[in-house]
């Protein structure tokens, strides 16, 4: 179940850094899913870097967010050098 439940946040999660980070992201569902939970990952390393306990909940959520965010400005920051 915990498998299945990382999938779920790892979507809400990649949906709503999209949703946040303006400008145009093409990527379907799967990389979506796998931007959550690496931005999950991320964000629970920053979270703990400041003494903040982010192991789920609400926390959890947003520093997950905050994380996906972080890659997705990590992303555009490579395609675009990659594009000139």
């Amino acid at each position: 179940m915990s498998f299945i439940w990382m999938i779920i946040v790892g979507l809400v999660a990649g949906l709503l850094a999209r949703a946040i980070k303006p400008g145009s992201d093409p990527m379907g569902w799967i990389m979506t899913i796998v931007l959550g939970i690496v931005g999950a990952m991320l964000g629970g390393f920053i979270a703990g870097l400041i003494g903040i306990n982010a192991d789920g909940g609400f926390m959890g959520l947003i520093f997950s967010v905050i994380g996906a965010i972080i890659l997705l400005f990590l992303y555009e920051m490579i395609v675009s050098k990659r594009r000139v």
